[in-house]
């Protein structure tokens, strides 16, 4: 800047400072100017596919068969002797009572301390999720049980969760809780034991980390011989809106290639005309799920 005779400091002063501002909004338009020629690239990630497929048990699962020793091939019979069938429970709370025999080989029920695992038994009424029972020496309590008509099923668990599949591993019973026996017409409860019945097992709950993928499908079935055993049935098993898939033999499906997040997970027992069989809106169970990989 150099110094014009004539004119004060102030002045001087005054007219650059008018000068650089001119300047910064002669460069802020051409900014702007420019800007309107640049093309903005923005990267968006594509979302994840899922994409499902049968795959053997994981080797942990295999490690752990071996250690089990003859387990695996045991044959645990159960007995519900409480509730007993056609029984009028005062409610609201309902006791389980249990015993268990047959060719046990080892197999008895435990919960490890440390791993939550163990051996033990798939509780489920009506068709809610079920409940986990580890220890026969202590009577099972289900709390807050609604007035009427109640389906108690009992099924004999591997610690992963995998059902036997024996004759006499499974029994199921119906019962009345008392102060309103004539709401039982129509609740889910009012199923006939001697019809073919899909009972949902796995999958349940949340699935994080090592256990997030493969998950397994597992039911129990009763009643009925699927096709590939020599019946007339299937088993149908929707995942999330995935295509249908199909299961004629009755044994655990482990499927990998889940992505972290909500799934839903349907099972139906399909008769020979390939329609869901009707059996106290049992047959068709839908579960969501959690899962979180690492």
């Amino acid at each position: 800047m150099f110094y014009e005779p004539g004119i004060g400091l102030h002045k001087l002063w005054h007219k650059y400072l008018t000068l650089a501002a001119g300047g910064l909004f002669l460069a802020a338009c051409t900014t702007r100017q420019d800007d309107k020629n640049t093309t903005a690239t923005t990267h968006v990630s594509p979302p994840v596919v899922q994409t499902l497929n049968i795959v053997s048990r994981p080797q942990p699962i295999l490690a752990m068969m071996q250690h089990r020793g003859e387990q695996d091939a045991a044959r645990p019979v159960l007995r519900i002797i409480s509730p007993l069938n056609g029984e009028l429970v005062d409610g609201p709370s309902v006791i389980v009572k249990l015993t268990m025999t047959g060719d046990l080989r080892g197999y008895t029920l435990y919960q490890d301390s440390m791993t939550g695992m163990g051996n033990h038994i798939h509780l489920v009424l009506d068709n809610q999720p079920y409940e986990a029972y580890y220890d026969l020496t202590r009577p099972f309590e289900f709390k807050d049980v609604a007035p009427g008509l109640h389906t108690l099923r009992a099924f004999a668990s591997r610690p992963w969760h995998e059902s036997y599949k024996n004759e006499g591993a499974f029994q199921m019973v119906s019962f009345t809780v008392r102060d309103n026996a004539s709401a039982s017409e129509g609740l889910p409860g009012n199923v006939d034991l001697s019809k073919p019945l899909l009972t949902y097992s796995r999958p349940k709950g949340e699935y994080k980390g090592d256990q997030s993928d493969p998950i397994m499908i597992d039911f129990w079935l009763s009643n009925t011989k699927l096709k590939a055993d020599g019946g007339a049935t299937r088993v149908r098993y929707i995942i999330d809106d995935d295509e249908p898939r199909y299961a004629d033999e009755w044994e655990p499906i482990w499927l990998s290639g889940w992505t972290t997040g909500k799934h839903s997970v349907r099972l139906e027992l399909l008769g020979s005309d390939e329609w869901p069989i009707q059996n106290g809106e049992f047959n068709v169970t839908t579960r969501e799920i959690f899962v979180t990989r690492p």
